[in-house]
């Protein structure tokens, strides 16, 4: 009481403003009366008590300074620039080997944040960056592709006959095509 009556006097032609202070100290002094008589004793009611204490908590248990960055800082534009010519220089480097070469060359990055340098920038790993697709392979390698398949067939009377099949996937040209019908 001796705290609320000295945080009057200091106010007494303007409306009662509490400081953090004077609320820290009616938060302590409610702890030891009970809640039934803190209408009687304090001059706020118990439910701006409570909302002032949450608050008080709830500061206390802030880290909105530590979140305030977010993530890891942004690699430098000029090791971007220098993984992505080691990538377009050498087409068979993976993100393991191009990091491995940067720290050599005394650049400490990790092989994760090269492979997201890459991908950002649309490079696929390193097999795939260079030569043909599987689709432009088979079509350059058709000619000489034979597939071959072993199967049976059941006759009428239960006799089951075997047979071998190939089959050229080249282009089929009506040469080719005559010669096997025949």
């Amino acid at each position: 009481m001796r705290h609320e009556n000295s945080v009057l006097r200091r106010q007494l032609k303007v409306p009662v403003r509490y400081k953090w202070a004077d609320r820290f100290w009616l938060s302590a002094l409610s702890s030891l009366i009970p809640r039934l008589r803190w209408a009687d004793v304090f001059p706020v009611t118990p439910g701006t008590l409570l909302a002032r204490h949450r608050k008080l908590i709830a500061m206390k248990w802030d880290y909105s300074a530590r979140r305030s960055r977010k993530g890891r800082p942004p690699t430098a534009a000029a090791l971007r620039k220098l993984v992505l010519r080691l990538a377009g220089e050498n087409p068979r480097w993976g993100h393991r080997r191009i990091q491995g070469e940067l720290a050599r060359l005394g650049h400490p990055i990790a092989p994760s944040t090269i492979w997201g340098i890459l991908n950002a920038a649309g490079i696929a790993p390193a097999p795939r960056r260079s030569g043909p697709s599987w689709r432009e392979f088979l079509t350059a390698q058709a000619q000489g592709i034979i597939a071959a398949d072993f199967f049976h067939v059941d006759t009428m009377l239960g006799k089951r006959l075997y047979a071998m099949a190939f089959l050229e996937h080249g282009k089929i040209t009506p040469r080719k095509y005559a010669h096997a019908i025949y």
